[in-house]
């Protein structure tokens, strides 16, 4: 059998890595094959084969798959040949709309993204919530399987502290820091109408943050694969560049709280039960104009909105007193979403797409008729 592998166009990540290691493990018969960016080619495994993003070789090796795994879109022009099975785990729950359902988008985009979905031979879903939401903004015909996702099983591995320290140590964050994980999603005006030199935009206070927090604090940004450029990190400086880290996975175990806005992050990061607070500097136009959202988030958050820097670093000052107040919607927040996050995600997924080779009797999907409004409560 012959596997492709792509998570978000190039990286060696996401649920597709979840799904790859665990078949080496099993000792499934395959060829596996992995999509890689050009700059990224050098954070995949050294026994990985790879194929170049865009490059005929990666449209034959699409063309020639059994099975294609991937966590995004695939934009490109390949045709799926006939026994050829397409899984598209996708990535993350949604608050914020997607494709058909969003509020502005390039013209012709997501027209181009529609011969993509119609390779589509199975759809997962992360929770129940999700499953419907999926359906509608894709236009998609095809099963929808709510399984969770397996790049989130590592969260409840048993060797999730082990994965900690030894990251940890890694990043350099020394015993007694507290890491703060700061995952900002990317901005469709900045990204599609770039007028700047960055397609991002950095609303911390960095001399604030380092006065205020001093050595007992280490910031890890994480931007969103959307967005290229980086900050220029300074000598000295409280923030940590981990864009570049293999997995974001491995960074919400060594984090100790997260900082985020309307990033999908937020229903990962529910799993470790660690504190959160949503920097929400942007809030109306992002909900109302920008993007748009499928619920409220200031009435499910499981942590406190901040519109400032000043507030933010406040917040994370006192994290401890934001999350006894928002204790029991976090605890809603993750009865909603992270229903399915068992440790077990990628052993449902291998009972559909190897059916034959698994153990009898796991459940491996549902499809409601209806969508579940809990999320609106």
């Amino acid at each position: 059998m012959n596997i492709v592998y792509s998570a978000f166009r190039g990286h060696f990540s996401d649920s597709p890595r979840a799904i790859y290691e665990a078949l080496l493990e099993r000792g499934t018969d395959a060829t596996h094959t992995w999509v890689a960016a050009p700059h990224l080619r050098s954070t995949f495994p050294a026994d990985v084969t790879t194929v170049e993003f865009g490059a005929p070789e990666c449209i034959a090796a699409l063309e020639g798959a059994d099975l294609v795994v991937s966590n995004d879109h695939i934009p490109l022009d390949w045709e799926k040949r006939p026994g050829t099975t397409y899984l598209q785990t996708w990535h993350g729950t949604m608050l914020k709309r997607i494709h058909n359902d969003v509020l502005w988008a390039p013209e012709g985009r997501l027209a181009y993204l529609e011969h993509d979905i119609a390779r589509w031979d199975l759809l997962l879903s992360p929770n129940s919530v999700t499953t419907e939401r999926l359906r509608k903004a894709f236009g998609y015909g095809g099963p929808i399987h709510e399984t969770g996702l397996p790049r989130n099983d590592l969260l409840s591995s048993p060797r999730r502290e082990e994965i900690r320290a030894q990251v940890r140590a890694d990043l350099g964050i020394e015993p007694g820091q507290t890491a703060v994980l700061y995952t900002p999603t990317w901005r469709d005006d900045l990204v599609f109408n770039k007028t700047g030199p960055q397609d991002f935009e950095f609303a911390i206070d960095l001399e604030e943050f380092a006065a205020r927090l001093g050595g007992d604090h280490v910031l890890l940004l994480r931007l969103h694969n959307m967005v290229m450029d980086r900050l220029e990190v300074v000598d000295g400086s409280p923030v940590r560049d981990v864009c570049g880290y293999p997995d974001i996975r491995d960074l919400y175990l060594a984090a100790d709280l997260m900082v985020t806005d309307y990033s999908s992050t937020m229903f990962d990061f529910a799993i470790t039960g660690k504190p959160m607070i949503f920097y929400t500097y942007d809030l109306e136009y992002f909900q109302n104009e920008l993007r748009g959202f499928y619920f409220d988030l200031a009435e499910v958050a499981p942590g406190p909105l901040v519109r400032t820097s000043e507030e933010l670093i406040r917040a994370i000052a006192d994290v401890d007193a934001g999350a006894a107040e928002h204790a029991e919607r976090y605890a809603r927040f993750r009865e909603t979403f992270t229903h399915l996050e068992d440790g077990a995600a990628t052993q449902r997924v291998l009972d559909l797409i190897l059916p034959a080779a698994t153990a009898a009797g796991q459940p491996t999907s549902t499809t409601p008729e209806g969508d579940d409004d809990r999320a609106e409560r």
